[in-house]
């Protein structure tokens, strides 16, 4: 009995029953009428009762869960539905899907014919990486009589987990192909030297360069011994997330933590396809899950799982040590993309002496976020003298802004200053414009 469920439609048949017992005070001979409907009303609902509960597995349901889901975007949920009865049902589907979604009236209504499957999915689009939890899914039949329903019980727990971005990945490789395209007949190509890609040491010949000399290798076999090097095949990319509490702030159910990592996925995913070896780094007071750049096939599963939990703390992240950590672990000239926030000239007059210290020996970009915030208030014509104020300080802080960018150009360091949801392209883009133009 604890399945059993009495529906609305019984309860508006005997408010209809009342109603008569109401009118027969004035009229007798509606008292026989409402006797007789009251008989016929509990005679139906046990008839309705055998039809449902006849039958143990009159239905069979189940979730179809993608593997993992994707943060920030919309995932499918697929449910499937086979009606084995006798007879056309009407079914009512509660999911409890994961708390952190609060979703608290879902509800889908469905009619199935005998004998027929009911594809139908509804969309979760999670806001945090982490475990969700399914619990039950819950379906409740009713037959064409439609007084009582059972409820069937399907799949009780489900464990998900919400990884980084990757939903999107195939449509930003195509956006890759394309620009790869357009830049076709303009893309040039710049060689600096040799590379440092050591292939072997060998006899000198005359006409090789004399810098190479292996001096060390020569003491050892009395004569001249040089070192040679290949061209690089594939230039290295990291990138480094700043976990600090700039990084916490929300836009769109997401922090900038949240679409910085998106992006990474997004970037890693491009760089790997382009040939060339992604590598990644966090940091805050110390630095963190460290990805040698590779380019390896297991390589984006790696990064992945790397940026699964990290979370932004509120220290103030210190770029003092993440400059001893560049210095020390990526001894290649590399391209350095570095996922931060900066709100103004001073935050980042504290940090710059450190950011030029990484771009002496790499080439440097710093990607930092437009408040989208504040770039409401600057396009909104104002209206009140609240409003101009409004205004007036949120153009005093998009204008600090710029002379962000251009401190930083001053120094040879390049940036993305973008909206947190336009972080991928302009991220992609810019790789994109690095490789084109030659410039690693």
């Amino acid at each position: 009995m604890k399945n059993l469920y009495i529906n609305n439609r019984f309860f508006f048949t005997l408010v209809g029953v009342g109603i008569l017992y109401v009118f027969a005070f004035f009229f007798p001979f509606l008292m026989w009428v409402a006797h007789i409907m009251l008989l016929v009303t509990f005679l139906t609902v046990m008839v309705d009762y055998l039809l449902i509960f006849n039958q143990k597995n009159g239905i069979l349901a189940q979730r179809i869960l993608p593997e993992k889901l994707s943060n920030g975007d919309e995932n499918p949920v697929k449910i499937d539905i086979k009606n084995n009865y006798q007879f056309t049902i009407d079914v009512k589907v509660i999911d409890e899907i994961p708390f952190q979604f609060q979703k608290r009236d879902f509800l889908i209504n469905k009619r199935i014919e005998t004998g027929r499957n009911s594809y139908f999915q509804y969309t979760l689009e999670p806001k945090e990486r982490g475990e969700y939890h399914f619990g039950s899914l819950n379906v409740y039949v009713s037959s064409p009589i439609g007084f009582v329903s059972k409820r069937f019980n399907f799949q009780k727990d489900a464990a998900l987990p919400s990884y980084p971005s990757f939903i999107h990945l195939r449509k930003y490789e195509l956006m890759a192909l394309q620009s790869e395209f357009l830049l076709g007949g303009i893309k040039k190509i710049r060689k600096l030297g040799h590379t440092m890609e050591f292939e072997q040491i060998k006899d000198y010949v005359p006409g090789d360069d004399i810098r190479t000399i292996n001096w060390k290798a020569t003491s050892k076999v009395n004569r001249l011994m040089v070192n040679q090097f290949q061209d690089e095949k594939s230039q290295r990319i990291f990138m480094l997330i700043d976990t600090g509490r700039t990084m916490k702030m929300p836009f769109n159910g997401l922090s900038l933590l949240d679409y910085s990592i998106n992006a990474t996925m997004a970037l890693s995913h491009i760089i790997l396809k382009k040939g060339d070896r992604a590598g990644m780094m966090t940091f805050s007071k110390k630095t963190e899950n460290k990805i040698a750049a590779e380019n390896k096939s297991g390589q984006l599963k790696k990064i992945s799982e790397a940026l699964y939990n990290i979370k932004t703390n509120f220290f103030e992240s210190d770029f003092n040590r993440l400059y001893q950590d560049v210095k020390y672990s990526i001894n290649q000239r590399s391209l350095i993309l570095l996922f931060t926030n900066f709100e103004t000239l001073d935050g980042l007059n504290r940090q710059l002496k450190y950011l030029r210290g990484i771009a002496k020996n790499h080439l440097l970009v710093v990607v930092f976020f437009k408040n989208a915030e504040l770039q409401t208030l600057i396009h909104k014509n104002p209206e009140s003298m609240q409003e101009i104020y409004d205004e007036i300080i949120a153009e005093k802080f998009e204008f600090e802004k710029k002379l962000i960018i251009q401190e930083l150009r001053k120094y040879g360091i390049y940036t993305v200053y973008t909206l947190p949801e336009n972080l991928n392209i302009d991220v992609i883009n810019k790789y994109l414009e690095i490789k084109a133009r030659g410039i690693l």
